[in-house]
């Protein structure tokens, strides 16, 4: 928690963190600290104490025995050594009340609660590991945020649960819970944990479970998911994208029909179009809310058929973002995946998105990793997987934004994964530039400056 603490608030000492602007906390101290003046002040005068006479008479005498320099500054000393003793002893006294073993908890509660509770409103749009993946960095700039979770998992213990108890699949819902989560480590590590014997227990993992049982207690999903949200006390909220019975079909272009999302990568062809079953799917009230209300929508990354556009065939989901106010963002993969994306680009990737979606602007600007070293794409060679080329003029045909930054971790042994902080950099940047980046911005000034010339000699000549 400390080092969570200090991400937030570097390079400030401990008892010096309450002086963070935006916490709410030290105005009220001040009006307490004027109340309690005003009120000796009172008093005094009330019974005749004159108060203000005996204070300057006394300040009168200080100055008459030593020199102003000398009585001003000592009062100044004074002053701040009486301020910063008694801050200290309260704030250790408040943080003994509340949280004895981890005061840094209460100052990122204050911070986050003031600060990252003014970010932009997003909706991230998703599913698998992709999903919450971007959450981790996400959650750093805002609390206005808003997980939709894919519900078409048919394999592993979420695809069991699926059958054995008629629950939605709790398998991309606990990543995000995770996720989102303040012990995100802790929390983690114990709903990732698997159970690797025990009749009906091996292979479930205990976060599926969990949630599981807290669904038939209250009796749905979404229920369970807000109830251990409090628990856990997450950053923002998850939701399914439905709590209809959600089952991924892909017709594939050799004529064959693959039922069942675990099926679709393992199916061998090309998908022609995935489809659900039954139709129609009814989308949960909560998320067409949010997207209406959303300054940001983010689709991806993640698996194209399995886990971004499952959400997209739900219609009421796929018109409220094509209506919705926000800017609509798909944060493209870098890879193919081998059995949904092999030979696919970055414009294939958005045209699939589009076809499904049956709507043109369900994505306005799209972001491309830019770099990979050798040593990742050979690395990937052996399992059939590929660097998704950037078809920048395809794209621009396609008549939306594109972001060309690097969004993947550094690493030595060659894997290829998004980087939460560099995805929520890059969009926390262009967000609060206009949806313009650095490059294009020095470009308009290049070719403002290169007309403002031109104008200037065509004067001239004239």
């Amino acid at each position: 928690m400390k080092k969570s603490v200090s991400r937030y608030m570097p390079n400030l000492r401990k008892s010096a963190v309450w002086l963070v602007p935006g916490l709410k906390v030290k105005r009220w101290l001040l009006l307490t600290f004027t109340g309690i003046f005003l009120l000796g002040l009172g008093v005094a005068i009330h019974f005749n104490l004159h108060p203000v006479h005996f204070s300057i008479e006394i300040l009168r005498a200080i100055a008459a025995k030593l020199p102003a320099a000398y009585s001003g500054t000592l009062a100044i000393i004074l002053g701040i050594i009486f301020f910063f003793f008694g801050w200290r002893k309260a704030n250790r006294s408040i943080f003994e009340a509340i949280l004895p073993q981890n005061r840094e908890k209460v100052l990122e509660a204050l911070y986050r609660k003031h600060k990252l509770s003014r970010g932009p409103k997003i909706v991230a749009i998703g599913g698998g590991t992709g999903l919450s993946t971007i959450l981790r960095g996400l959650k750093r700039i805002t609390n206005n945020l808003t997980a939709v979770v894919t519900v078409g998992d048919d394999g592993g213990s979420s695809g069991r649960l699926r059958e054995e108890m008629g629950v939605l699949p709790p398998g991309d819902i606990r990543n995000c819970i995770a996720a989102l989560a303040d012990e995100e480590k802790l929390v983690t590590e114990l709903f990732q944990y698997r159970f690797k014997q025990g009749e009906g227990l091996e292979g479930h993992s205990f976060g599926n479970l969990f949630l599981s049982a807290l669904c038939s207690i209250s009796g749905d999903m979404v229920t369970a998911v807000k109830e251990s949200s409090k628990v856990l006390a997450i950053r923002g909220r998850v939701l399914p994208s439905t709590l209809d019975d959600m089952r991924l079909v892909a017709d594939m272009e050799d004529g064959r029909e693959i039922s069942g999302e675990s099926n679709i990568p393992r199916a061998e062809g090309k998908i022609k179009k995935i489809r659900t079953e039954p139709q129609n799917l009814r989308a949960l009230p909560e998320v067409i809310e949010a997207i209406y209300d959303a300054d940001l929508i983010i689709m991806g990354p993640g698996s194209l058929y399995t886990s971004v556009i499952p959400n997209l065939l739900i219609p009421e989901i796929a018109k409220a973002i094509s209506l919705a106010r926000a800017r609509k963002i798909y944060i493209c993969n870098v890879m193919t995946q081998p059995g949904e994306t092999d030979n696919f680009n970055a414009s294939d990737h958005l045209k699939a998105i589009i076809d499904h979606a049956s709507y043109k602007n369900i994505v306005d600007t799209i972001f491309v990793n830019d770099k990979l070293t050798p040593e990742m794409i050979e690395r990937y060679k052996k399992e059939d997987s590929y660097p998704v080329e950037n078809d920048l003029e395809e794209l621009h045909r396609l008549k939306v934004n594109v972001v060309c930054k690097r969004l993947i971790q550094d690493s030595e042994e060659g894997v290829v994964r998004h980087s939460p902080l560099k995805i929520s950099r890059s969009i926390q940047h262009w967000y609060k530039t206009g949806g313009i980046e650095i490059e294009q911005l020095e470009s308009m000034i290049e070719h403002d400056e290169k007309n403002e010339s031109t104008s200037k000699e065509k004067v001239k000549v004239g």
